[in-house]
């Protein structure tokens, strides 16, 4: 007798129906049991990792003040927990005298560690009170009261929270958060008869804690970083300050030292014609004078071109105007005044002719003593002179302005950055000559320079400033 074979559709299968679901029911455990393993342990590694211990709260505030808050309002905490925490426990709940006093001790004294190891006194407190909810679970006080957290237990731990919320990292305080969450929870489900919604206001409270206390020290990490880089940028502004004068000097100089080269060549090319007899070796000489002269300037051009900012190579046309320098010193007063500064003008009784570096430097130190008169002191009188000491050797600049009457309006700038001060310096240093600047006593400011009428050739090492009020 011949048997037919079912298809394998239509074979019966018991069992074996549920066989698929239940491996994806396996699969999807495992998925949560590995999930969980993950998260138990970052949430280990981040309970267990404090930040910065040993170092106190607020350690970097600048005022002795702030340093020494975080110890006195521990104190103050621990000193009245404790006695409130022993009277609580004995008192109310019923919990034995020596017992009270040792649990009330635990849950209180470690907000003293709180100020340098914040984490670390709640690994102790928190144990402290869950094993201060197992033994109100034995006791007959607890019915009508908070459980599993007294309120001293409540407000000890609040201010731990504050103090955890200033050092730790945010994953470590959702990890204390929900640890928090979840220990009340499990209490809860053990003795649900007991409770009185005391783990609620716990997590409630501990998390509004958290939020607010991590919200403050992210702004301050945030304000400390903001200095931080204005710091960075006022010395990089100051740098740039620096280079920009430095190029600009270098401009002006240019000029200065164009026209003496191009008197040099001149003078080499038209020798020959100019003076007669002269022999023949004698006219290369000269001519070699004149082609390194001009290859000087060439080259000193070449130079220019790689100072100038950018500003300067977005002109239309290379700089074209005189250099400024004693003589035109009326006309700068004059347009001061218009400005609304009164300024009193003294110059050498007889003419003077400094060197053209010392002229431009001269002039361009009064410009900017007076600019800064107008923009930080407006209305101030102020009195300029110039003269010559050390029989007749060195050039004094001397500008000083008065301190203002009240203002009719607000200054221009209410602080100064002393970028004004760099070009000061840096002329004065290339001249060889000094300068005093600083406030008056009775108010006001005072600007003094000494240059030499002949500016000396500078030597090939380093020159050190000499300027009396530098850094």
């Amino acid at each position: 007798m011949s048997t037919r074979s079912l298809p394998p559709e239509d074979e019966p299968t018991g069992d074996d129906g549920r066989r698929p679901v239940r491996a994806a029911a396996l699969r999807a455990a495992r998925h949560v049991l590995r999930a969980a393993r993950s998260a138990l342990r970052v949430l280990t590694t981040e309970l267990g990792t404090p930040t910065s211990p040993g170092i106190p709260l607020f350690d970097s505030a600048r005022r002795r003040w702030a340093r020494r808050l975080p110890y006195v309002v521990a104190f103050g905490f621990a000193v009245s927990l404790l006695p409130s925490g022993v009277n609580v426990l004995g008192n109310d709940y019923g919990v034995a005298g020596g017992l009270a006093g040792a649990l009330a001790t635990a849950q209180s004294v470690p907000l003293l560690l709180a100020v340098t190891r914040p984490l670390q006194a709640w690994w102790v407190m928190f144990a402290a009170n869950v094993v201060c909810a197992v033994v109100l679970t034995g006791v007959d006080g607890v019915a009508g009261r908070p459980w599993p957290w007294p309120p001293t237990v409540i407000v000890g731990y609040l201010a731990l929270m504050l103090a955890l919320s200033v050092r730790e990292r945010r994953r470590t305080l959702i990890a204390v958060w929900l640890t928090t969450g979840v220990t009340g929870m499990l209490f809860d489900a053990v003795a649900p008869e007991r409770s009185q919604s005391a783990s609620v206001l716990m997590f409630v409270l501990s998390g509004v804690v958290l939020l607010l206390g991590a919200a403050l020290r992210e702004r301050g990490d945030a304000q400390r970083k903001l200095q931080e880089q204005e710091t960075i940028s006022e010395a990089e502004r100051a740098r740039r300050t620096l280079l920009e004068e430095r190029t600009r000097i270098a401009r002006e100089l240019h000029d200065v030292v164009a026209h003496h080269m191009s008197v040099i060549t001149v003078q080499a090319d038209s020798a020959p014609y100019r003076i007669s007899g002269i022999p023949r070796e004698a006219q290369e000489e000269f001519g070699a004078i004149a082609a390194s002269a001009r290859e000087s300037l060439a080259e000193m051009r070449r130079l220019l071109g790689v100072l100038r900012s950018e500003e300067t190579e977005r002109q239309d046309g290379p700089e074209r105007a005189p250099q400024p320098g004693i003589g035109q010193l009326p006309k700068l007063v004059e347009a001061t005044v218009r400005a609304g500064v009164p300024v009193e003008l003294v110059l050498p009784g007889e003419p003077v002719t400094p060197e053209p570096a010392v002229d431009l430097s001269a002039y361009r130190i009064v410009q900017e003593a007076l600019a800064n008169v107008v923009r930080h002191a407006p209305g101030a009188p102020t009195r300029v002179s110039v003269t010559t000491t050390g029989g007749g050797s060195r050039l004094t600049v001397l500008v000083v302005n008065e301190r203002p009457a009240p203002p009719l309006s607000a200054p221009l700038e209410t602080s100064g950055t002393g970028h004004g001060l760099v070009g000061m310096r840096e002329r004065v240093r290339l001249v060889d000559g000094t300068l005093d600047t600083g406030p008056l006593p009775g108010g006001g400011f005072r600007v003094a320079a000494q240059l030499p009428l002949s500016a000396p050739f500078p030597p090939s090492g380093p020159h050190p400033a000499k300027d009396s009020d530098a850094p």
